[in-house]
């Protein structure tokens, strides 16, 4: 199916550091695994036209929200002081950028995953895991795991899908969510303070990817997450402060906006 949509860039989302499930397969064509859901689609270079390879119903049925259609990105732009050149240039580079409504329990453990790695290992890393312990799928794919099918795999099998010491986080985490102590459930009651609270709360979390997690799974559109060169944004940029305050509750996607930036001046 065709979708026509002036705010929807898949080559900025695929570059944005959300996912590491989002693989070009061709020229102008991607692979979209999300949770046990693949999805194949088509985008010229600069164009609005989107061509899907699924049927309407699963657009409708999961597609849709996965790629968060019913947000209008134009307004939360509008939102931006035209005073500020930056941000203001920074969401020209970005627009097309959208944060995809992902699955909470992927997200923590990819970017438990994420730490100290480049987005090539963490692929590779993704991948093993998924054929280590994900329910196979059409294609010679993997769904992603669940926590029981990466509990019943030791720390020793989660080693040798190149996690080093991840392993050990990945499986306490695991742990944790196949015994019913943590729940996606729980977690998506809290409000923001509460969840960033409880995330770092489990082994091998820290602010980066607790935020991150708040951002890309649970669709806390106001966590900031905050690496080397969002910080360096922050130092270069905003030395007097970033307004906050102004663009709650969606500073998440002003930082995906800076974030773009940032990653067109270092590419």
């Amino acid at each position: 199916m065709k979708l026509v949509n002036e705010d929807l860039d898949l080559e900025k989302i695929a570059d944005s550091g959300q996912s590491f499930r989002w693989e070009k397969t061709g020229k102008n064509r991607w692979r979209v695994i999300s949770a046990d859901k693949v999805l194949y689609a088509v985008q010229e270079p600069d164009s609005d036209e989107v061509e899907l390879e699924c049927s309407e119903q699963e657009f409708n049925s999961y597609w849709k929200n996965y790629l968060d259609l019913d947000t209008d990105y134009k307004k939360i732009r509008e939102m931006i002081d035209s005073e500020d050149k930056f941000l203001v240039k920074s969401a020209v580079i970005g627009r097309g950028i959208r944060i995809l409504r992902q699955d909470p329990w992927e997200m923590l453990i990819t970017f438990l995953i994420s730490q100290r790695k480049n987005i090539p290992a963490i692929k590779s890393c993704v991948e093993k895991i998924c054929e280590l312990a994900g329910k196979k799928l059409p294609g010679g794919l993997y769904a992603f795991p669940t926590a029981e099918e990466l509990v019943s795999h030791s720390e020793e099998e989660l080693l040798g899908c190149s996690l080093g010491y991840r392993a050990k986080y990945i499986h306490e985490t695991a742990k944790k969510f196949a015994s019913g102590e943590y729940s996606i459930e729980m977690l998506s009651k809290l409000n923001d303070e509460e969840l960033e609270k409880a995330l770092l709360e489990l082994y091998g979390v820290g602010v980066k990817v607790a935020n991150c997690t708040m951002l890309f799974g649970f669709y806390r559109t106001d966590s900031f997450p905050i690496d080397v060169w969002m910080k360096r944004v922050l130092e270069e940029h905003y030395s007097e402060g970033f307004e906050f305050e102004r663009y709650r509750p969606y500073n998440g996607i002003m930082q995906q906006y800076l974030f773009a930036y940032r990653k067109s001046v270092k590419s």
